[in-house]
């Protein structure tokens, strides 16, 4: 969306909408962000299925064990079924396996967990091709439940049985809150972390697992997440998308720059960027205890920050980015003394700096810029005209994260700004 030219960062003043002068979509948002939802929460199959009975092996647990509940269920909507869709394609389970930072930790994450995990009954929550149960199986475990809604059950079932784990591993096509296991789990592990950590609400599937079926103790990987925001400069992009249009070929195409600005920058885009982008140390958005967080709480959050330039250069906008960590209960923070073991509060300009300890404690699957580049790459909210700061120049606001309410796997975002004396409102939707 273009503002007014009364504001030359292309925003309107606080308490005012933003004016959409076009009111058009873009075919290639999708390149812009790509939308790899997270499968295995939802699904239009009303039905679970055990494979193993399906192919003679009924195991500790007869079939009549995995059975759905009708009742409460909310129906799957259009939305939930183009999700339920999309994990069937091979690409997306071949993007994830193939980030090595991503798969390799949680392999890690296992074995360094393997005395919690050999011998006992674990459910892998969006199980996708399989992988994260058979590493739980290679690990020992006695039993695995491996719960997806997406058709991409089918091969997962089928990598099961070329691997001989079809007496360890039970594939079930369903909704986690819909399949019945009719025994308590020791572990829960799933990969549900979306673009900007909360996008797709995977989590909350999760959440539903834990909730019915995890032990007192139990334990979950990961163990809690942390998202992260920081001011962000990059002429580069701003230069590549925007000022490319001012001499073409010697001709001046100036007239595009409004509508250039909209296509670019309207959504949130999903990118890497380094270390040398950064304008300040992040301040954290929300912190995860996957052992005691709620589903009401992933509806909406709110955060305050206040960042303090480093440097004097153009401010381009917001990066969002995530890690998580791989620990039991005793040491899961699960209350803000505990997290402030983790960062570091600067009481001048709020700034929060991510402090390990020890890291021998726990594995960490970072997505920062100064980190190993990983699929989720950072998350960038970029304003349509940069600011200029000077050094320990004041940055502040508030961002509000919150499911759509049009789809929940839809993140609704509303950044405020101030800087200078100016303050301003962006709006924009993740789909």
């Amino acid at each position: 969306m273009y503002s007014s030219s009364n504001h030359s960062n292309g925003y309107h003043p606080q308490h005012q909408h933003e004016d959409n002068r076009f009111g058009q979509t873009h075919s290639h948002s999708k390149d812009r962000v790509r939308r790899y939802t997270r499968g295995g929460a939802t699904s239009t199959n009303s039905r679970s299925r055990d494979f193993r009975d399906s192919h003679g092996h009924a195991g500790p647990t007869s079939a009549s064990a995995f059975r759905v509940s009708d009742q409460h269920q909310k129906p799957a909507t259009d939305f939930d079924m183009a999700y339920f869709h999309s994990y069937a394609h091979v690409g997306i389970h071949e993007e994830m396996i193939k980030d090595r930072v991503r798969t390799e930790t949680y392999r890690m994450a296992i074995m360094q967990h393997q005395s919690a995990i050999a011998g006992k009954v674990v459910v892998d929550v969006g199980c996708g091709t399989g992988i994260l149960s058979i590493f739980c199986a290679q690990a020992g475990a006695k039993r695995v439940y491996a719960v997806d809604a997406s058709e991409i059950a089918l091969q997962a079932n089928e990598v099961v049985k070329a691997n001989n784990l079809s007496d360890t591993v039970i594939v079930l096509h369903g909704r986690v809150e819909d399949v019945e296991i009719d025994e308590e789990v020791d572990v829960i592990i799933s990969e549900w972390m979306g673009y900007m950590l909360l996008y797709e609400s995977m989590l909350g599937s999760v959440i539903t697992a834990r909730d019915r079926w995890l032990k007192p103790g139990g334990l979950i990987l990961p163990s809690n997440a942390t998202l992260y925001m920081a001011p962000v400069t990059h002429s580069d992009r701003y230069s590549e998308s925007i000022d490319f249009w001012r001499n073409v070929y010697g001709i001046d195409m100036s007239a595009m720059l409004p509508l250039a600005k909209q296509c670019a920058f309207e959504e949130p885009c999903v990118e890497t960027i380094t270390g040398e982008n950064v304008l300040t140390w992040p301040h954290v958005v929300k912190h995860v205890d996957c052992y005691t967080i709620t589903i009401h709480e992933l509806e909406s959050v709110t955060t305050r920050y206040k960042f303090k330039s480093m440097m004097r250069a153009p401010l381009h906008g917001f990066a969002f980015w995530f890690d998580v960590e791989f620990s039991g209960p005793a040491v899961s923070p699960s209350n803000n003394h505990t997290l402030s073991l983790l960062v570091d509060n600067n009481p001048i300009d709020g700034s929060q700096r991510k402090k390990r300890a020890n890291p021998n404690e726990a594995l960490v699957l970072s997505t920062a810029p100064e980190d190993p580049p990983t699929h989720w790459q950072q998350t960038m909210i970029y304003f349509y005209d940069p600011i200029e700061v000077e050094q320990d120049q004041l940055i502040e606001g508030s961002v509000t994260l919150s499911q759509s309410k049009e789809n929940a796997r839809f993140m609704n975002i509303h950044l405020e700004y101030a800087s200078g004396g100016r303050a301003f409102v962006k709006e924009s939707v993740m789909r």
